[in-house]
């Protein structure tokens, strides 16, 4: 099964990012709090803990956004950051379930607005099924292939080696394989 991979990448204009030195936090945030959101929605499945990432996200560049030497190298820190504050966020989700807190999570909402029924339910199950995955294999799985990174870049991401990261993304395919397998 391949999911549906929408486009991602929000890329600043180089002006953009060389007019303004160093470049504010007010500035950061209007050019990738989009970019920040969409990880945060994908790797989460859902809209409600997307907001906490992304704040959360920006006042930790508030407390390093001074400690990056190249401009550049943004976009890609705020990345591994939001990877992260959503990892932090699956954990503590994951141990909210085990003691029965929290509701039963809906991901029909994560479908694009063109999106059949029938593909609607699919994600829904498959974002359901990525719940009960190890919260590293689900990341490692999520910015592979429905973020679209290479491998190396979900290494980096995941804070994993490349080893570590083909075999979270097996472990997490095995599991998603085997329970899509009936609908082959």
């Amino acid at each position: 099964m391949q999911p549906h991979r929408a486009p991602l990448r929000v890329i600043a204009p180089v002006e953009e990012l060389q007019t303004q030195q160093p470049l504010t936090l007010d500035h950061a945030f209007r050019l990738y709090s989009r970019y920040v959101a969409a990880i945060a929605k994908r790797l989460l499945g859902r809209d409600d803990d997307v907001d906490d990432v992304v704040q959360d996200v920006f006042l930790r560049a508030h407390k390093g956004l001074g400690q990056l030497r190249e401009t550049e190298a943004l976009k890609a820190w705020l990345a591994t950051v939001t990877v992260r504050v959503a990892r932090r966020k699956l954990r503590l989700r994951k141990i909210g379930r085990v003691f029965g807190l929290g509701e039963a999570p809906e991901y029909e909402q994560i479908a694009s607005t063109g999106a059949t029924a029938e593909d609607r339910a699919v994600l829904a199950r498959l974002y359901a099924l990525l719940d009960t995955m190890p919260v590293d294999n689900r990341i490692a799985w999520t910015l592979r292939y429905i973020e679209g990174e290479k491998l190396e870049e979900v290494a980096e991401l995941a804070g994993c080696s490349l080893a570590t990261a083909k075999r979270r993304i097996a472990a997490a395919q095995e599991t998603i394989d085997g329970a899509f397998s009936h609908e082959r």
